[in-house]
């Protein structure tokens, strides 16, 4: 299916690595032009680098999603590059440690032994993540009349997680703010949309899923039969997919990319 998204600028957060990183590789063999967004620029300049070796146009762009003059200078740099963002993916959503590795929300931390600073952590990279990102876009999207936000979200805000629960309340947030936000600019052509996966095997959830891995698929009625966990590429898939002119008639929505780990009504 065509997309009919070529030529189209995409601006992907948290995208050093993991699922972001297949979001643009993604979105590139359908001929978007992709600025690769991560807090580290060395991780953003090699996924980029990546993209281009495959015949796709590509830059890292390094913002820190939770300052707001950080990211709308990011949005400049890709616009005097590429041309205007059409296409948000809000991806980042897990504090990051170091340039080195990926980082994982922080399991095993029960609410009764967390803090203000985990707190504070979680909130600003997802809360005022998305706000920031969205924010620095939307009204030029309003203006050209077309623009397409997909915010990737998690299966803790649609359900909740023991153990999870900061995390769980702030990915809950970005889906009130996404049909919130459907509703203002839908008006403008631009759609609003989530995507929500549980465990999906990236390199930092891998070590987990091998320990556990047993345990873990009898969660995912999918998993039985396919005999595997989610991927990376099935979140990309989906993202692309609500990115597209295909999707121009989805807005406000979440869609589940979880292999039946939950089926919320």
């Amino acid at each position: 299916m065509d997309l009919g998204i070529e030529g189209r600028v995409a601006l992907v957060t948290g995208a050093g690595r993991g699922i972001g990183r297949e979001i643009c590789l993604t979105l590139a063999a359908e001929g978007v032009r992709i600025a690769v967004n991560d807090l580290f620029q060395d991780r953003a300049d090699e996924a980029a680098a990546e993209m281009r070796d495959e015949g796709h146009e590509a830059i890292g762009v390094a913002a820190d999603v939770t300052d707001f003059e950080s990211i709308r200078g990011a949005v400049e740099v890709v616009t005097k590059e590429f041309g205007a963002v059409d296409i948000l993916v809000n991806n980042a959503g897990i504090p990051a440690a170091t340039a080195g590795q990926d980082a994982l929300p922080s399991m095993g931390t029960l609410f009764a032994a967390s803090d203000r600073e985990q707190w504070d952590r979680t909130m600003e990279l997802i809360s005022y993540g998305v706000l920031n990102c969205s924010r620095a876009v939307i009204e030029g999207m309003s203006e050209r009349r077309w623009g397409r936000i997909v915010s990737i979200i998690s299966d803790a805000g649609r359900v909740g997680e023991p153990r999870l629960v900061p995390y769980s309340m702030a990915k809950a947030g970005v889906i009130g703010f996404s049909k919130a936000l459907a509703k203002e600019v839908g008006r403008f052509c631009v759609t609003v949309n989530c995507v929500s996966p549980a465990t999906t095997v990236t390199d930092a959830t891998r070590e987990w899923i091998e320990a556990e891995g047993e345990q873990i698929m009898r969660a995912y009625p999918l998993g039985r039969g396919l005999q595997r966990l989610g991927q990376p590429s099935d979140i990309a898939n989906a993202a692309a997919f609500l990115a597209s002119e295909r999707a121009e008639w989805i807005t406000g929505q979440v869609l589940s990319v979880n292999g039946g780990y939950s089926m919320v009504g």
